[in-house]
């Protein structure tokens, strides 16, 4: 009977500290699913976000097809940036109770590009997203045209890596130079320059007077080798096991 006293004792002390409890509470706990990677393009001009003639497009729809699950491209026209903004948030909220947790927020893996307006779009909704405590992995500017009311030369401290690709040349020219808020926290990968008075690239599917009027600027949206540089840099972010075969 002593023994039997004595072993009720030890459990009810144990039980007492929580200790049995340990195991059965890690194991009720679940695991958050991750967000995907967020790729968000903008378009320049009055381009449309589905508009295949060009790159930015075209680059979404590559990195689709290669990427169908863990990773989500969407393209905006740049005039949308609060409907991205509000996109992301979204995707970031992986218990959809509408706010964001800490954790919601450090998980975040967003990449934005964007190109003339776009590029300034890019650049505005990366503030955004500083305001909210939520980091960018990359942006990337393309010939990038400042909006009005909107500054895309300095990239805010949020972003991780920022690159620039312009030409300096025509009516329409993009921001020769990009610069970090916090050299601490961004690294600017590159202001990278192309002239296409000595290798004109050849347009197709433009309208007539983008390519009279805006030729240097058209020439380096449609830039095979600018774009095989652009989406190179973001692929580098995306998880290789998301891509098919």
């Amino acid at each position: 009977m002593a023994r039997l006293i004595r072993a009720l004792s030890f459990l009810f002390a144990v039980l007492g500290s929580g200790a049995a409890l340990a195991p059965l509470a890690h194991a009720t706990e679940k695991t958050s699913p991750a967000p995907p990677v967020i790729v968000i393009g903008f378009m320049g001009g009055r381009v449309r976000h589905d508009n295949l003639v060009h790159s930015g497009v075209q680059l979404a729809a590559h990195l689709r097809a290669d990427y169908p699950s863990g990773v989500h491209v969407e393209v905006f026209e740049n005039r949308r940036g609060q409907e991205a903004h509000e996109e992301i948030l979204r995707l970031l909220d992986m218990k959809r109770d509408g706010q964001l947790t800490p954790d919601e927020k450090r998980n975040a893996r967003i990449v934005i590009y964007g190109t003339s307006w776009g590029a300034s779009e890019t650049v505005t909704l990366a503030r955004e997203l500083e305001k909210d405590g939520i980091p960018v992995l990359l942006t990337i500017q393309v010939d990038s045209v400042a909006k009005i009311g909107e500054d895309d030369t300095v990239i805010p401290g949020n972003v991780a890596e920022a690159a620039n690709f312009y030409q300096p040349s025509g009516v329409l020219h993009g921001r020769r130079e990009i610069r970090a808020a916090d050299a601490a926290h961004t690294r600017i990968l590159g202001n990278f320059r192309s002239d296409y008075a000595a290798s004109p690239v050849k347009c197709e599917g433009y309208p007539w007077y983008a390519s009279l009027f805006w030729k240097e600027h058209i020439e380096i949206e449609c830039d095979p080798k600018v774009w095989g540089q652009v989406e190179s840099l973001i692929r580098a972010k995306l998880p290789p096991d998301a891509r098919r075969g």
